[in-house]
């Protein structure tokens, strides 16, 4: 490798994960990266497990689920009479969704930031009942969080019964005012289905206080949880309605003290439920790491990712597309036209697979519907450091500005 390539000495945390050190890692958003503590306990629990499948599975995994259960839900500030652990956010979409009471000629508002996967959930489970999907239309760039709660607001008719809302968008990386939105569907007789894939360990959680009727969030995105750990809250008045996507044997397993709706989706056939299991343990690491606590890191990771942006900004000459107070872990710059990104969801634009074979650099380059249609979105956990996205702010310039 060229010496003027190298990295510089990486920060004191990259330690704590397996990342390669010869890469720049900027997209922690994708799917996370897991702490060797992590996967440490995690392998520990997979001993047990095959060591005796039938004890692990059946006498001591219920109470362990309880158990990391009732952690995550003091994390999040939920009920865990209303929390179940699923694979990810978009199975948790896809309970809701199908569960869901629609008549013919009912509406969902879903917006022109909704994750794709989430877009596809909405349109396909609305269609099977004769219901309908609207798109609000959110700006972006953005100048202020008032500006998504009005464009949403400004969609809702007569039949609209539920909004499919993102808490952090995927690709344009923005924290929509999630309170807000929530507060002025409910008080318009709109229920609320939130999609808070990146939001739990990005910024702070209170689901009690929160008037959605569901909120769905990934664990192994910046909780740094094993892949296949996340969550579905419920409302305690909706919790009857919603159903597994798998329907198992908890559809009709003897009531103990376990509510129909943990034993259902508590077992939807045989799984490997470590993932769930390890989740009080990443919150422990990753709040152990920063002054502070999880606070801490929340906001360490938010200036890093502010001051990221800012060098890419200032590289490509243009200004911020989004105020700080609607940025996270993650930000979203606008990139000059290029030839797009094609079609395919693990399809790559060409930027992006020029910054992994020429600089060894991981970020994403992401299509978006509207203007500016193309765009970087960067990451900031507490492995990077502001040499890395000067790397990137470097590389982009050079592909912009070739010789």
């Amino acid at each position: 490798m060229d010496p003027s390539m190298e990295r510089p000495t990486p920060p004191l945390h990259a330690s704590r994960w397996g990342l390669n050190p010869e890469i720049t890692f900027l997209n922690h958003g994708s799917f996370g990266a897991c702490p060797h503590e992590v996967l440490a306990a995690q392998a520990e629990l997979r001993r047990r497990l095959e060591a005796q499948p039938v004890d692990f599975l059946t006498r001591q995994a219920p109470g362990l689920i309880d158990e990391a259960r009732n952690t995550l839900a003091d994390f999040l500030g939920a009920d865990p009479a209303g929390l179940v652990f699923v694979p990810n956010a978009t199975t948790g979409v896809n309970a809701v969704l199908a569960s869901y009471p629609f008549t013919a000629g009912d509406e969902v508002i879903i917006t022109n930031h909704t994750y794709n996967a989430c877009a596809n959930a909405a349109r396909y489970w609305a269609e099977r009942a004769g219901a309908s999907v609207k798109v609000a239309s959110v700006p972006f760039p953005i100048s202020n969080p008032a500006e998504v709660v009005e464009s949403i607001v400004a969609e809702i008719g007569p039949r609209t019964v539920l909004g499919l809302i993102d808490h952090v968008t995927s690709e344009t990386a923005l924290v929509f005012p999630i309170e807000q939105i929530a507060d002025a569907l409910h008080a318009r007789g709109v229920e609320v289905l939130v999609d808070g894939a990146h939001a739990p360990g990005m910024v702070p959680l209170n689901l009690e206080t929160l008037t959605a009727a569901y909120y769905t969030g990934n664990c192994h995105k910046w909780l740094c949880a094993p892949k296949g750990a996340a969550f579905l809250s419920v409302r305690s008045d909706r919790r009857s309605q919603v159903r597994p996507v798998v329907i198992s044997h908890g559809a009709n397993a003897p009531l103990d003290e376990r509510s129909r709706f943990h034993q259902e989706f508590d077992w939807a056939g045989t799984a490997d439920p470590t993932p769930w299991l390890c989740v009080p343990e990443a919150l422990r690491v990753m709040g152990s790491i920063a002054d502070g606590g999880w606070p801490g890191l929340m906001a360490a990771n938010h200036e890093l990712v502010l001051n990221g942006r800012r060098m890419l900004v200032d590289a490509l000459g243009i200004p911020e597309p989004a105020p700080p107070s609607m940025i996270g872990s993650i930000a979203t710059v606008p990139l000059p036209a290029g030839p797009g990104h094609p079609p395919g969801a693990f399809a790559t634009d060409p930027l992006q697979d020029h910054l992994w074979s020429d600089h060894r650099i991981e970020v994403p380059i992401l299509a978006w519907s509207g203007a500016p249609h193309r765009q970087v979105r960067i990451s900031a956990q507490c492995y990077n450091q502001p040499a890395d996205y000067a790397a990137l702010a470097a590389a982009l310039v050079a592909w912009h500005t070739p010789d």
